[in-house]
């Protein structure tokens, strides 16, 4: 059975709604925080040998997890592939890392690329794969090489001209796990960075519903002049609330839960922004939170 052979954390039908910032969704069959490398190589063997549907989560920051759960296994490397090094200007991080944790260390190192990202939550991992990006920065910018394994437990190197990186999407194939990035910053005078940094903080803190549990902007801007949050707002939904969820009226791309939220009551909010923005302004809102556990077609209007 697989939770002899994890040497991590095994938890068996656990809740989603302990591991996901919205603090929603039903059980995992499992939930799997592998040990090291080879724990993750003998997880992925089994689940590919014994047909058995995988998920890669990090820290559950940008994810709404059903209120039925996950017939699955869902992988975390949140709490085990958590190495940092800072040699010089090279940054060489496993995915687990928090993101403000790397900002953090090189803002003290004077070195510049990440502190726009300051309070941007979740890992590097899961940044990596939406290209996370906040006051003008990319996470792809500084980035060098990333290794992954594959769904068969082997291990492989990308370059960053690898990989195709947008807005908020990357071209990592769905199949395989990040595990480690590095990346190479400038140094830049210790005011200069600080000042960028209090920016980002306090754009931050003036715009977003922190004080809420949210899963951070549900939409992608349809353009880089056009957000999401704006047509949103401009079709009159701020404060729009089904049961405990509600469309933020602080940020309109903000979706919260005020305590007791379910899945579907997110869900219904989605549905009904994206219906009410194709009616009135004929653009198609695009998720860029992430969903695991639900029926195809969910999402669609």
């Amino acid at each position: 059975m697989l939770n002899e052979k994890v040497k991590g954390t095994f938890l068996r039908n656990e809740p989603m709604a302990k591991h996901t910032s919205y603090g929603i969704g039903g059980p995992a069959q499992a939930y799997i925080t592998p040990a090291d490398e080879n724990d993750l190589k003998q997880t992925l063997i089994f689940a590919k040998e014994k047909g058995i549907n995988t998920f890669f989560a990090g820290s559950g920051s940008n994810l709404l997890v059903a209120d039925e759960g996950f017939e699955g296994i869902v992988i975390t490397l949140g709490k085990s592939f958590t190495k940092l090094g800072i040699d010089g200007n090279k940054v060489e991080a496993q995915v687990g890392v928090m993101l403000g944790k790397i900002v953090k260390e090189t803002i003290k190192r004077n070195l510049t690329g990440m502190e726009s990202m300051i309070g941007v939550p979740g890992t590097l991992g899961g940044a990596l794969i939406m290209n996370a990006g906040a006051f003008g920065g990319e996470i792809s910018n500084c980035l060098d090489i990333i290794k992954v394994m594959l769904i068969n437990g082997e291990t492989k190197i990308y370059q960053k001209e690898d990989i195709i990186f947008s807005y908020r999407n990357s071209t990592f194939p769905k199949n395989e796990i990040l595990l480690s990035a590095t990346f190479t910053l400038n140094e830049k005078p210790a005011n200069e960075i600080q000042y960028d940094r209090a920016k980002a903080s306090k754009g931050r803190k003036d715009t977003q519903p922190l004080r809420f549990r949210s899963a951070g902007s549900v939409f992608k801007n349809p353009k880089p002049d056009l957000t999401a949050g704006y047509l949103i707002d401009q079709a009159g939904l701020k404060g729009s609330r089904i049961g405990d969820a509600e469309i933020s009226t602080k940020h309109a791309n903000f979706f919260i839960n005020h305590g007791k939220a379910k899945a579907k009551d997110i869900v219904n909010l989605i549905l009904l922004a994206k219906k009410t923005v194709l009616k009135k302004f004929d653009v198609s809102l695009e998720l860029e939170i992430r969903t695991l556990g639900f029926a195809p077609g969910t999402f669609e209007i």
